[in-house]
């Protein structure tokens, strides 16, 4: 039930942020002094921001790019951990010990503190920031694959494979990555949520993606002010929007790690 609940969720959101703008258009690229910060009323109903855009509609777009990002970003950092952590496993002896030091200094040093700091550096686009979440954010999945891989190694198949010939790339391709798939999904859907907050807290600070485009995260930096000032719809709606997305995705994968573990055990 808990991946049902969070796949409703999210197929919702994605409706709501890339089929909405077609049924509510708004205009997101001009400015239009004379509906600075409205409240929400049957013309607007989310409110207007402090330069006369419709809050709805850039809860639209905003949400497109912190959606994208963090699926990106989080299909990258599993792709690269998977192959990072099933050649680590496989492999093994010097190999194996070598590759997960690089993991273990990676983890020794905050993502966020690296994110930070290339953020500051080069203000990364939308592809920029998929590929910077990616790069940091891979190891925690590469550990989980290598553990599934050093137990699969030794199973039959795969050592019946390589005494007749196989190669070690094929054992990995046939009988690693397909065993491993329960493993890599759930990892996948922890990394998208984890994406999604990470990109929301840099475009919090202000090194996310930059105007005209927004996420959520800069929705609520250009809100935070003005919300102490009694203007909830400014901060209210994309805070909401980040919690229930990045548990929908929580709780996604905690059910369908619940799911494996009952086959597994089955």
């Amino acid at each position: 039930m808990l991946a049902v609940a969070g796949v409703s969720v999210v197929g919702l959101f994605l409706l709501f942020c890339f089929i909405g703008p077609l049924l509510y258009s708004t205009d997101q690229t001009h400015t239009d002094l004379t509906q600075v910060n409205l409240p929400p009323s049957a013309a607007h109903w989310l409110g207007t921001d402090a330069v006369g855009h419709d809050q709805l509609g850039r809860l639209m777009y905003g949400g497109q790019v912190s959606l994208l990002v963090g699926l990106a970003a989080g299909v990258l950092a599993t792709v690269i951990g998977t192959l990072w952590g099933a050649v680590a496993g496989y492999a093994g002896g010097w190999v194996d010990a070598v590759m997960m030091r690089v993991v273990d200094a990676g983890i020794a040093i905050p993502a966020l503190f690296i994110l930070l700091v290339v953020s500051a550096i080069t203000s990364p686009g939308t592809p920029g920031m998929i590929v910077i979440l990616g790069l940091v954010s891979w190891l925690v999945p590469s550990r989980l694959v290598r553990a599934e891989t050093l137990t699969l190694k030794n199973r039959d198949y795969v050592l019946t494979l390589r005494a007749t010939g196989g190669t070690h790339g094929r054992a990995i391709r046939r009988h690693i990555l397909p065993n491993s798939v329960s493993t890599i999904v759930v990892a996948a859907t922890f990394q998208v949520a984890d994406a999604i907050l990470l990109i929301a807290y840099v475009s919090y600070l202000g090194l996310g993606v930059q105007p005209p485009q927004t996420d959520w995260g800069g929705m609520l930096t250009a809100g935070l002010t003005a919300a102490y000032s009694g203007r909830w719809w400014l901060i209210v709606p994309p805070g909401l929007a980040i919690i229930l997305v990045v548990c929908a995705f929580n709780a996604i994968g905690d059910g369908l790690r619940d799911a494996f573990d009952v086959r597994g055990r089955g």
